[in-house]
This record gives structure tokens, C-alpha cells and sequence, in this order.
């Protein structure tokens, strides 16, 4: 049941609770306990909403950011990440291999407000290497949403 109410909730969090039992084939009462133990033992970590922003009249900038730093002895990369994730700006941090260590997704109201985060908070931590900011010009999909609509023909059939 674990795995499988997992799945059903990554998609859509919002699922009623009395059809989540139905759709498991338990009981109401054990999709709540369930749901407590999952919570408690860190397992779901929260909830969210997914929004495209780009239907809205509100100017956000998005962009990530590829980080290569010096791992800390003893600590490896955990530290200045967790210095990283710290600041409000910051989405998301990875660990990633390839050419930079860690891929940083932040949000911002505008070009500028990143940029000025990068060049003042995020290159002058020590242990920050350097870094490569990439803008996100549009979402196509975001954690497993369709955020753009499909291409519909306007164009009129023609018969002969």
C-alpha cells in the first residue's frame, strides 16, 4: 500500500482521502495513518502546488545555476549546500556529476535580482570555485506537468 499511495499523491496531492481508500482497497482510517507515518518518518516531505506562472501577470525570472566548489574535508559537499539552500532565493540544490558539483535552482523578480544573487551572494561563499548561470526562457514541463498547451491546426480542411 505504501508505494502505491506514494505514487497516487506525487501526481496529485490533492486526491480525497475516502478515494485514496477506495482506490488502495483499505480503509479511510488507514490511508490516514499511513499518510502520518509517511510524514513522520520524513518520506513525504511536503506539499505544493504547481503553477504556471507565465499565465499569471506576475514577472518572475528562473535560472539554474551550475556550482563547482571545494569539497570540505570530512564533509564533502553537504556543508556549502546546505549554506546554499539556506537563502530564500534558492528552489533547489542537487549534487551532479559532470563538470560542476552542484546545480542550483533559483527564483527571482527579475534579470537583474539573479544575477545581483549570484555575483554577490553565491560566487563569494568560500569554497565556491565559480559558477555558470543558465536563464530559463520557458517551462515546457515542470516535476512531471505539462505547463504549455498542445498545438492545436486552425487551418480548415479543404475537401475536392
Amino acid at each position: 500500500m505504501r508505494e502505491e499511495l506514494l505514487k497516487i499523491i506525487e501526481k496529485n496531492s490533492r486526491v480525497d482521502l475516502k478515494d485514496l481508500a477506495v482506490i488502495l482497497g483499505v480503509e479511510e482510517e488507514d490511508v490516514v495513518k499511513e499518510l502520518e507515518d509517511l510524514e513522520n518518518e520524513g518520506i513525504i516531505c511536503g506539499y505544493h502546488t504547481m503553477i504556471n506562472w507565465e499565465m499569471t501577470s506576475m514577472e518572475k525570472v528562473n535560472a539554474l545555476i551550475e556550482v563547482r566548489i571545494t569539497p570540505q574535508r570530512g564533509q564533502g559537499f553537504d556543508t556549502l549546500a546546505e549554506r546554499i539552500y539556506k537563502y530564500a532565493e534558492v528552489n533547489s540544490v542537487y549534487l551532479i556529476s559532470g563538470g560542476y558539483d552542484l546545480l542550483v535552482s533559483i527564483e527571482g523578480k527579475s534579470l537583474k535580482e539573479v544575477s545581483n544573487f549570484v555575483s554577490d551572494k553565491l560566487s563569494t561563499l568560500d569554497g565556491v570555485l565559480s559558477t555558470a548561470t543558465h536563464f530559463v526562457l520557458k517551462k515546457y514541463k515542470d516535476h512531471g506537468t505539462i505547463l504549455t498547451r498542445k498545438y492545436e491546426d486552425e487551418r480548415e480542411l479543404i475537401t475536392p
